[in-house]
């Protein structure tokens, strides 16, 4: 007989995660009566949800399993089962998986693990799975995961053991992992803050459906207001930008956790900007320019979250004030709101007179503002504060930063809180934070605060770097880029490092300036054409093979006369023959001395998944080591980069600092929105390296005064 084939269609048939998701009937293959074991797990999970769908059982070894009859093998299930768990060892998966397709099933969640985890065996298996799947049309959730909650419809396929749903008829947090603990940790997390979680599905290895499906899945959930995600790789980068855009669009916050951002996940590459664009920061990059909000750990993927769900009127266009009842804190929290970029707009007894009138007179006015312990004589105080902050078009969010101490002092000042954000019912985020962690604070306090709208921290510290976050995110509809315009250039065959002298020539038609050169391929070439020139030139030595000039003394500058340039060529040859023995240098490229500027860094790195990125910072030690560059998205306009150009931590210098003259920021914003251009055009071109760029001042231009290239095949 012919082996079984996995072909079970012509074509692939449309995938429908509704019915695994919300489904109607629901199997499981292995199902078993033995506390603790897999299946067992899953059907106590239905019924203690009540789950009013049919449930069907199937266990070789078993006719009755908790009081429902159970089949010995697939092919006796009725045709058309919505969604099926398979809670079987690894080598009955596919198999099982078979049958289910040829019954029409809808979807299955796979618990085993094993499979691309485990090696080339498991790898292929696991793409058998995929392909089944596909052609079976299976919304299939796994490999290697934990299942998925659904709160909204009352299913939990999952081996965790889980309560019944409580949503009501509220909202929630929807959960998209590839991690099935990180999951169910988040869930424990959001239902400490008092939050619903409408879905949260842990995705595995991804074989048939990842987190792109189940975002596209919940952007047009109504109930899921926010998705709170934790992603170690995304296999369709593309999809994920366009669902961002269209979440962004609906006003519904994703907000993710991304680990890999340690330099020892960065991957090595042959330029300083291949080094500096890491995978991490690349990604990053992109997802935020279309509206994710980044976590920098799970602590603050959870403050993101409640912040986002309770502050759904956050708008980071107006800055945040701070009330707080400590002068040193008033401090702290200035620096960091310095340090993590949070916007506090100055207060003065001048410009204020509704903060004026409402503080005592001995409290001047200012942000944060010192309330002192006022507040515990006249507790009225708070709601007169936050009223005049309410009415301030400069405040965009409030944050009351609280001294609780003790229960006594806490049920003195939380009723005044409550009681004024009761009767102000402000339009604006009002968030809540102790400073005294640990302080015993009623729990219907807190409960009640929630209740209201308002966020609760337990550290400012923590609610500062939640807001921080929040104010940075672009809110509305995302802009619509203009198509780039194609530019076409001649590239070299093969693949590899472009030295300098030809990467300039590639880059010139592409409309970038760099000074007056030539390539030399002997000393009376170089001589001459440094006399067509004119003195001073700089001397560079050229080769494929020789990225870092520098090291090898491959690089003469300031030469005043051909003695000089005769002197250095063959210094530079000796030097460079010393360095690397056997290198053979194509040959000398002389180039007119630049005159001074602000040395700048520019570049771009294609990613295999992601597509290009451009890189502009500041070059030589702050590239390096104070890493002061800002990477972008390749269609951005100049006028996109100019803004980006100007949150970069030493700014100053590009616009004049201690009488220095601004420089020419246009010209250096033409050129990254040109070098973007070129990404887009020309698939080719993997990394582009621009260091340094010198920019000179307002309406002189700017030079590239070294260029190197890397070209795929």
């Amino acid at each position: 007989m012919p082996a079984p084939s996995d072909s079970l269609s012509a074509e692939a048939a449309t995938i429908d995660l509704e019915r695994l998701l919300n489904p109607r009937s629901v199997v499981i293959v292995g199902a078993s009566p033995t506390p603790g074991a897999l299946g067992a797990s899953v059907l106590g999970n239905l019924e203690r949800g009540g789950f009013k769908g049919e449930i069907h059982l199937v266990n070789p070894k078993r006719d009755m399993i908790s009081g429902r009859p159970c089949v010995h093998s697939i092919d006796q299930l009725p045709d058309g089962i919505d969604a099926a768990v398979l809670a079987i060892p690894r080598a009955g998966v596919i198999g099982a998986l078979r049958e289910l397709a040829r019954k029409k099933t809808g979807g299955a969640v796979i618990f085993s693990a094993g499979f691309a985890e485990g090696g080339e065996e498991g790898m292929a298996e696991q793409e058998t799975i995929g392909r089944i799947a596909r052609e079976g049309g299976m919304a299939v959730e796994g490999p290697n995961c934990l299942g998925f909650v659904n709160n909204k419809d009352g299913v939990a396929l999952t081996f965790v053991e889980t309560p019944a749903a409580n949503l009501g008829d509220g909202d929630g947090v929807a959960i998209v992992s590839q991690s099935g603990a990180m999951a169910a940790v988040l869930q424990v997390t959001l239902a400490s803050k008092d939050l619903g979680v409408t879905l949260s599905v842990s995705t595995g290895n991804e074989a048939a459906t990842g987190v792109q499906d189940y975002v596209e899945y919940l952007v047009d959930d109504p109930r899921t207001r926010v998705i709170s995600m934790i992603v170690e790789q995304f296999r369709d980068p593309a999809r994920f930008l366009d669902l961002a855009d269209k979440a962004r669009e609906k006003g519904k916050p994703i907000i993710l956790l991304h680990p890999g951002k340690s330099e020892a996940a960065r991957q090595s590459a042959a330029t300083h900007t291949g080094a500096m664009a890491g995978d991490y920061a690349l990604m990053r990059s992109l997802v935020e320019h279309h509206g994710v909000l980044m976590a920098e750990t799970l602590e603050h993927l959870g403050d993101l979250t409640e912040l986002a769900m309770r502050s759904n009127r956050f708008s980071g266009e107006s800055g945040a004030a701070i009330l707080t009842e400590s002068g040193a804190f008033k401090a702290l929290s200035l620096d960091l709101a310095e340090e993590v970029g949070l916007n506090l707009p100055e207060m003065h007894d001048a410009d204020s007179p509704a903060m004026r009138a409402a503080l005592p007179d001995f409290v001047p006015v200012s942000n944060p503002v010192d309330l002192t312990a006022q507040a515990l004589v006249d507790p009225e105080l708070y709601q007169r504060a936050i009223a005049a902050l309410v009415g301030d078009d400069r405040v965009g969010s409030i944050l009351l930063g609280i001294i609780q101490t003790d229960p006594a002092t806490a049920e003195k000042k939380l009723p005044s809180i409550i009681a004024a954000i009761e009767t102000l019912k402000p339009e604006k985020p009002v968030i809540y934070a102790g400073l005294d962690e640990g302080a015993e604070v009623l729990p219907e306090f807190i409960s009640k605060l929630r209740t209201l709208g308002v966020a609760c921290y337990p550290t400012a510290e923590r609610a500062i770097r939640a807001i921080a976050t929040l104010s940075r995110a672009p809110g509305g509809k995302a802009p619509v880029r203009p198509s780039s315009r194609k530019i076409d250039v001649s590239l070299p065959s093969g693949a590899g490092v472009v030295p300098e002298y030809l990467s300039k020539t590639i880059l010139r038609e592409a409309g970038l300036a760099f000074p007056d050169g030539k390539f030399a391929e002997s000393e009376d070439a170089a001589a001459a054409a440094a006399d067509a020139i004119g003195y001073p030139v700089v001397l560079k030595a050229q080769s494929a093979e020789l990225s870092h000039k520098s090291d090898a003394g491959g690089v003469a500058l300031g030469l005043e006369s051909e003695a000089d340039l005769r002197r250095a060529f063959n210094k530079m040859y000796a030097d460079v023959g010393n360095y690397s023995p056997g290198l053979t240098l194509d040959g000398v490229l002389v180039e007119k001395m630049s005159a001074k500027g602000v040395e700048m860094i520019v570049g771009a790195r294609r990613d295999a998944a992601w597509g290009p990125v451009t890189l502009v910072g500041f070059g030589g030690v702050q590239a390096e080591v104070l890493k002061d560059f800002r990477l972008l998205p390749p269609d951005l306009s100049p006028a996109e980069i100019h803004d980006e150009l100007l949150t970069l931590k030493s700014a100053k210098l590009l616009t004049g600092f201690r009488g220095s003259a601004p420089v020419d920021l246009d010209a250096l914003c033409e050129m990254v929105s040109e070098l973007g251009a070129l990404m887009m055009s020309q698939p080719r071109i993997l990394e582009v390296d621009l260091n340094p760029v010198v920019v000179r001042g307002a309406g002189k231009g700017l030079d590239i005064l070294d260029a190197l290239i890397l070209l795929g095949a």
